[in-house]
């Protein structure tokens, strides 16, 4: 019986009040019948909406007396048509560094590479050995004809004629 009584009330509570349809909206949420307008009348072509300047909400002044602090915006602010890519939510602009001073550190950084790589180039010492010669070049011993051979007395590495020590 009672299980009867809150399902009459609960259907009671669903229907909806006779109310006009207008009345139930918010005044900002109707929309505007759009017009066809021709391109002298609307340049942007965009209904004729008042699209205002494309200026990131990340340059507002953080400080400013804003209706919604975190978005840094005014209640009824018209937004930009690109709203998704002004809002401080959006990627930050990179405004650190301008793309001359980026190519003026590269190459002072590549200069600093090339300057150390000639200072070590420069002062790096000869080889502390000389290669070790045979006589006959120990061909029977690594293997016989066509085996790769020791050096020879006679024989150029690097540039420089071996001699027997």
């Amino acid at each position: 019986m009672l299980s009867r009584q809150i399902a009459r009330q609960a259907s009671r509570l669903s229907k909806p009040a006779l109310v006009p349809r207008q009345a139930l909206r918010a005044p900002f949420s109707t929309t505007r019948s759009v017009q066809a307008l021709s391109e002298a009348e609307d340049p942007e072509m965009n209904g004729g909406y008042i699209n205002p300047p494309r200026i990131k909400r990340q340059f507002r002044d953080p400080y400013g007396d804003w209706t919604y602090k975190q978005e840094r915006r005014n209640f009824g602010e018209p937004l930009h048509e690109d709203e998704d890519e002004m809002g401080v939510f959006s990627l930050e602009e990179y405004t650190v560094m301008s793309g001359r001073m980026g190519v003026a550190m590269w190459t002072f950084f590549l200069g600093c590479v090339g300057a150390l790589s000639f200072g070590v180039y420069a002062t790096y010492p000869d080889r502390p050995s000389a290669p070790r010669t045979f006589e006959g070049g120990l061909e029977a011993e690594l293997g016989g004809p066509g085996a790769p051979r020791a050096f020879k007395e006679g024989d150029e590495v690097f540039g420089v004629e071996l001699r027997n020590a």
